[in-house]
């Protein structure tokens, strides 16, 4: 008696509407944190140690701006973070207003990382789909001409 094996012949489609699905999603999030991002219309600092001048608009340019506003931060404090400061010292309110920001666009190159990781196992899928696809497509054939090589009858047993 042969088994077909139905099981992959119906999870091989399934699995690559979600690979589809997952690449799609990946697109459209990181095409969202794109263009949020660049309408917010802010550009990398001049002294920033990679991508100065360029519109922050992706994950590099993000995380380059996100460092700058660190240094100058933390030069403004003369090296000392939020929390370090004196609840009284008034420059506490601009140690507070930079680590929002950097929070926020560190928060953009997550969303981009996570968006490329979603995409990125969308392709994965669509590889583990085409390959149990392929694997069902050889096996069947090779069982059906086992089954018809002994034309269906069980061995005599003494």
């Amino acid at each position: 008696m042969t088994r077909k094996p139905r099981i992959a012949k119906l999870l091989s489609p399934l699995i690559g509407l979600f690979g589809l699905l997952f690449i799609a999603s990946g697109a459209a999030s990181y095409y969202m944190a794109h263009t949020q991002l660049k309408a917010q219309e802010i550009t990398v600092a001049d002294d920033a140690s990679f991508l100065a001048g360029d519109i922050v608009d992706g994950p590099f340019s993000a995380y380059s701006q996100a460092a700058t506003v660190e240094k100058h931060a933390l030069g403004i404090t003369k090296g000392k973070t939020y929390a370090e400061l004196d609840q009284e010292d008034p420059i506490r309110a601009v140690a507070a207003e930079s680590s929002f920001v950097r929070a926020s666009l560190l928060t953009a190159v997550t969303a981009f990382g996570l968006s490329a990781l979603v995409a990125g196992l969308g392709v994965v899928l669509l590889f583990v789909a085409f390959a149990l696809g392929s694997l069902t497509r050889a096996v069947a054939p090779a069982k059906e001409k086992a089954a018809e090589e002994t034309d269906g009858l069980e061995p005599a047993t003494a």
